[in-house]
């Protein structure tokens, strides 16, 4: 059962616009030494699509090589990179919104044919296509389908039907960062969670031992950080920390603001 804090790492590029190798093996190291449970590579927050096939793979072989020395889990947005993983993030088909027997269809078909265990990415508000609990219920019977990243943008009707009665060892994991605190409470089993690259050990804490003050703040913080589009700001804080050595994103994303920046740097002190 997938549990605690997975991170879905940036993608850092250098100074010539090129994948920061070195910058992405240290802070998947940095996640890793302050206690999250795993990290997620080419997620949204990665920017898998503006990345060559060369890039996404060297992406997924650094973060497998870290993952592997600290013994820890490693989540692959793609199912052709996903040697060595614990398990794909897959989301739900964005535009055909197939409905929702499509959408069981789909993923047991992909199931089906996966060398690892799958986590449905389930983003409505990106994909247009909602699916009700018992649509996810009865996906997480599938002995290869071992939870689902919940990223409604509520913590919804659907979010506490599910989490009240969830299939046998189904992780149902928050994907939206300023809920993290009313899922765990409902139940949620942690988090796969963009703003956990900052201030990564009070996301862990939080997710072994929901405190609700200690919520409100990672709340408050992750509102910052989501300011303008993922994952502007949160390159444009690692930059400004000396983490990353540009806080340099792909078109068609732009950097983030210095007032949105700057904004985030103040909260974080």
């Amino acid at each position: 059962m997938l549990s605690g804090i997975y991170v879905p790492l940036i993608t850092p590029f250098d100074d010539s616009g090129a994948v920061a190798h070195a910058a992405l093996e240290k802070l998947a190291a940095s996640v890793l030494d302050q206690g999250a449970a795993g990290l997620v590579a080419l997620g949204t927050t990665g920017e898998p699509s503006t990345l060559s096939a060369a890039e996404r793979r060297s992406v997924v072989r650094i973060c497998r090589e870290v993952a592997a020395s600290y013994d820890a889990q490693l989540i692959v947005g793609d199912l052709d990179l996903t040697d060595g993983a614990t398990a794909a993030l897959v989301t739900v088909p964005a535009f055909v919104r197939p409905g929702e027997r499509g959408v069981i269809a789909h993923f047991e078909h992909l199931a089906a044919r996966s060398e690892v265990p799958l986590v449905i990415y389930h983003i409505p508000y990106r994909t247009g296509q909602p699916l009700t609990a018992g649509v996810l219920r009865r996906l997480g019977e599938h002995p290869m389908i071992a939870g689902v990243k919940y990223a409604t943008g509520a913590v919804d009707q659907d979010a506490v039907s599910l989490l009240g009665n969830p299939p046998s060892g189904f992780s149902v994991l928050t994907g939206d960062d300023l809920y993290l605190s009313p899922m765990l409470a409902l139940g949620a089993s942690g988090g796969i969670l963009a703003s956990a690259h900052l201030r990564t050990a009070s996301f862990v804490s939080m997710a072994a031992s929901w405190d609700r003050a200690l919520g409100h703040r990672l709340a408050a913080m992750s509102a910052t950080l989501f300011a303008e589009p993922n994952p502007t700001v949160i390159k444009g804080v690692l930059h400004a920390k000396g983490l990353i050595p540009t806080p340099d994103v792909r078109l068609p994303l732009v950097p983030a603001t210095s007032a949105s920046v700057s904004h985030a740097l103040e909260l974080l002190e």
